[in-house]
């Protein structure tokens, strides 16, 4: 199995490739690597790993932004020294998060239970990747911005999501917005459940739970009102106005 470590202290670092060393000697180490924009540059260059243990505060900010640059497709074990970001870690590929100092045999199971994943999914990397998407496909909770933090908001307390500037925000049920890691509605609705959220049009995504009422307009267009202000009317297009309807009958 090989792994790569991302890890901008080199005292962890080695600490790590004890512990690596220890746990299983049929384990290598494909890479190690320091900076979120090291990182990214080793994957596009690189054959993919079977694991990565990435450290979540790098020399340049977040691991978390990784993802964002490029498509990490394998597991991830999350280490840090703090617990603050363990709801966040949870909404990538994650199977485990250990807090530093890192103990040989928590790691040690940590890989004893990656490789039960393996034995589980035939060591079909493309069925365990299915797993982490299937995972991701059934959120309840989504990951923000609020100035150099990152918070976890419940899906359910989400009211609506929309763009703006080219930038996505959500509001909450207690009408505070929200930045959102993606710039994209696309991404946000590959992770929502369709049964709670639809979108209404190119700019909105709203919460079923939070619609008051809908009415006709402009021949086949729909009106939606929500239960918090908004700054503009929310239209449904005449395209999607008979999904909309049947979507909302059946929820």
């Amino acid at each position: 199995m090989k792994i790569l470590i991302v890890e901008d202290e080199i005292p962890a670092l080695e600490n790590l490739k004890m512990c690596i060393a220890d746990a299983d000697a049929s384990l290598t180490i494909a890479g190690t690597t320091r900076s979120v924009a090291e990182t990214v540059t080793w994957l596009k260059n690189n054959s993919i790993p079977d694991l990565i243990l990435m450290d979540i505060q790098l020399s340049d900010g977040l691991c978390f932004h990784i993802f964002d640059e490029y498509d990490v497709r394998c597991p991830v074990i999350f280490t840090t020294a703090f617990d603050k970001y363990m709801v966040a870690a949870f909404e990538y590929n994650c199977i485990d998060y250990l807090l530093k100092p890192i103990d040989r045999d928590k790691l040690t199971n940590t890989l004893r239970k990656y490789k039960n994943l393996q034995n589980h999914f035939l060591n079909n990397h493309s069925s365990l990747l299915e797993y982490f998407n299937t995972s991701k496909k059934s959120k309840s909770r989504i990951v923000v911005k609020k100035g150099t933090e990152f918070l976890s908001i419940r899906l359910e307390d989400v009211a609506y999501f929309f763009t703006e500037n080219k930038l996505v925000f959500l509001v909450d049920k207690q009408n505070k917005k929200y930045l959102c890691e993606t710039n994209s509605l696309i991404d946000i609705e590959e992770v929502l459940d369709t049964k709670r959220f639809f979108r209404v049009n190119r700019k909105y995504i709203v919460n079923a739970d939070y619609i008051t009422k809908f009415r006709s307009i402009d021949k086949s267009k729909i009106s939606v009102e929500i239960a918090l202000p908004v700054y503009e009317e929310i239209i449904v297009s005449q395209e999607n106005a008979s999904v909309f309807k049947k979507w909302i009958s059946e929820i």
